[in-house]
């Protein structure tokens, strides 16, 4: 058992101070915002960037994998049904053994890649973009206001953010839900955040299948 956090936590989102705690398991505590209704990990139970990175070396995610590569056709297709011969893309969060930026390539399309523990090129912040790619990365953020802010401002205009990740289910499920059973997960995302998101930057917005967004920027 362990006690719960006496301070107000704020929305690592909207930053909200209109939160509460929301779960508790996996020796860490769980608060749900208000306003944006993201639920998320309190910065104290962030594991060190160590840890993370053993735990991400152990993802056997390979470019020549086919079913891992259908996989991905998730994110990618909504991406190609909303771009232009010759726009260029990144592939943010590309993991150890990047594909998603070859599939994109193999269609035609220049597609940078950054990641924080195994690619990071950080001249990927100073281009523009025509697409984004974030696949099962965004649970991961320990800033996701800065993280999420950051990215829609590569963005040409009309160009296309795609995210992929587990979307929050009801309360009752949540305390025996295995996505937050990994320990590098500490933001959970439902719809009304992404909403939220999308009012916020001025975007448009659809979820185009299970578990992934597509905001367009219109401004």
């Amino acid at each position: 058992m362990f006690t719960k956090t006496l301070i107000v936590e704020k929305c690592p989102l909207c930053r909200s101070e209109n939160t509460s705690f929301y779960c508790e398991g996996e020796s860490r505590e769980y608060y749900s915002c208000l306003d944006c209704w993201l639920v998320f990990v309190p910065q104290v139970y962030f594991i060190t960037y160590e840890a993370e990175k053993v735990k991400y070396d152990q993802h056997e995610n390979l470019p020549d994998d086919l079913v891992y590569q259908d996989y991905l056709k998730q994110i990618m297709n909504p991406v190609l049904d909303r771009v232009s011969e010759g726009a260029c893309g990144l592939d943010f969060g590309s993991g150890p053994g990047p594909t998603l930026s070859k599939m994109f390539e193999s269609r035609g399309f220049q597609t940078d890649i950054y990641d924080a523990f195994y690619a990071p090129n950080e001249e990927v912040f100073h281009k523009a973009y025509d697409f984004i790619t974030v696949c099962e990365v965004v649970e991961h953020f320990h800033k996701p206001q800065m993280e999420l802010d950051r990215l829609y401002s590569l963005l040409n205009l009309n160009g296309v953010l795609a995210i992929k990740t587990q979307f929050l289910p009801s309360e009752d499920e949540f305390p025996t839900w295995y996505y937050k059973r990994d320990m590098t997960h500490v933001c959970f995302f439902s719809e009304h955040s992404f909403k939220f998101l999308a009012n916020k930057l001025g975007a448009e917005m659809v979820c185009v299948k299970p578990n992934v967004v597509v905001f367009v920027k219109m401004i």
